[in-house]
């Protein structure tokens, strides 16, 4: 079940429904970091079945060099954290489904919790 609470949009002073995590799923993801980081350290790619895969890339700026021989670690001026989410593919080919949103999502409010 996902769970939204009441909040009043300073813009237009409209009450609008915002979603809200409960319970311990963000202690698990607060610790899920440091772990993702040192596996893509390592040069990874790291899979959460049901979730998708988080991987590193990098990139290089300026002059590139003429030979294989010459390329360098110190030629890399940015690295980033990539994320694709796992997904299904119909008959087609076409994208029928991104797991992280279920067609059978169940929104109550916050403020209900326990009636």
């Amino acid at each position: 079940m996902a769970y939204y609470k009441k909040v009043k949009q300073k813009g237009d002073g409209k009450w609008h429904p915002r979603a809200v995590t409960a319970g311990d799923v963000y202690a698990v993801l607060a610790n899920l970091g440091p772990v993702l980081a040192e596996l893509m350290n390592e040069g990874r790619s790291v899979r959460l079945k049901g979730v998708g895969t988080f991987f590193l890339t990098c990139s290089s700026q300026g002059a590139g060099v003429d030979s294989a021989e010459e390329v360098t670690s110190r030629q890399i001026t940015a690295a980033k954290v990539r994320f694709i989410p796992e997904y299904s593919r119909g008959q087609h080919k076409q994208v029928t489904r991104r797991t992280l949103i279920s067609p059978n999502i169940f929104w109550k409010d916050i403020d209900d919790i326990g009636r």
